[in-house]
């Protein structure tokens, strides 16, 4: 499922070490949190306390000494953890307007991240800011990771084998599958009934692929027509408004834009497995966001996620 794993639990176990000397010791080292779709951000980092500047001079030595991964100790200096998530997917990642806050089923899981990272428990990593969210779609996230602007995106990213060659993926941890939306009133009741139909899907995603790649093998004689918009509450607005037939996109993402008017078709396809991604050059935290999601799945705290957050 990953390429370049190299580093195993030996470097959870020195993160966890070396994490407690420094972003959850001390009572007034919090580090900035930013929602950059918002422009709002949070206290200054250089506001922590003398035994932040002390424990981060503990962590270069143990850096020095070769027991944590640059790359996990370049988070560790910047004192936060640069995730990025989408702002407009309920229940998995949504950026509440009235709190700026960001919420969900993969925020709760870059909190994880981050608690591996400075040695202390994901509520203590929420507590003390130690993430900083910026929001992506699916057409920025891995320019993102790219350039280096983010250390991971968790972000509904699904796995395929294309994308492995750009990025790491971590074990899944959600699958689904591909859906269809449409208005109760629109007469379409399976995918059968979508020849000239306009389907909507979001930019940088693979619905329309994933479409294409299923009615072909399964032989169902329909070619739609295809609209792409920038995001998902612009595409639940077209459909809402009747500018296309279908909002087409992963079933867990459809599930928080189901209201009274719309209905998800019974049709699925394309299963799509999530990973947390990080840079093909960053191998140390590719290896502890691993560690952090088969630690999560062996616990059965993953599925406890899940169902706290409906998506189970």
């Amino acid at each position: 499922m990953k390429k370049n794993l190299k580093i195993g639990t030996a470097l959870l176990a020195a993160a966890l070490v070396l994490g407690a000397m420094t972003g959850c010791s001390g009572g007034d080292d919090s580090a900035s949190t930013t929602a950059a779709d918002s422009g709002s951000s949070a206290a200054d980092a250089s506001d922590s306390a003398d035994s932040g500047s002390e424990a981060a001079d503990s962590s270069s030595e143990a850096a020095d000494s070769g027991d944590v991964a640059a790359d996990v100790q370049a988070v560790i200096d910047a004192g936060v953890l640069k995730v990025g998530v989408k702002t407009d997917v309920p229940n998995f990642s949504l950026l509440n307007t009235e709190t700026n806050e960001y919420e969900g089923y993969e925020v709760d899981l870059a909190y994880e991240m981050a608690g591996a990272i400075f040695g202390c428990t994901a509520d203590e990593a929420k507590e003390k800011n130690l993430v900083e969210f910026t929001g992506v779609t699916a057409k920025t996230r891995g320019p993102l990771i790219e350039n280096g602007e983010l250390d991971m995106v968790i972000a509904t990213f699904t796995i395929n084998e294309e994308r492995k060659e750009l990025y790491n993926f971590t074990t899944p941890y959600y699958v689904d599958a591909v859906g269809l939306m449409v208005l109760n009133d629109s007469g379409i009741n399976s995918i059968n009934d979508l020849d000239g139909k306009v389907i909507g899907v979001a930019q940088g995603s693979n619905s329309e692929d994933s479409f294409k790649t299923y009615v072909a093998e399964a032989g169902i004689d329909v070619e739609p027509v295809f609209e792409t918009f920038e995001g998902y509450p612009a595409l639940a607005t077209a459909l809402s408004s009747g500018n296309i037939d279908v909002f087409s996109v992963d079933r867990a993402i459809l599930s928080g834009y189901k209201d009274d008017t719309n209905k998800i078709l019974d049709d699925r396809y394309a299963e799509q497995e999530y990973g947390a991604v990080t840079s093909l050059e960053d191998e140390g935290l590719t290896a502890l966001a691993e560690e952090v999601v088969t630690g999560l799945i062996d616990s059965g705290a993953l599925d406890e996620m899940q169902t706290e957050w409906g998506i189970k």
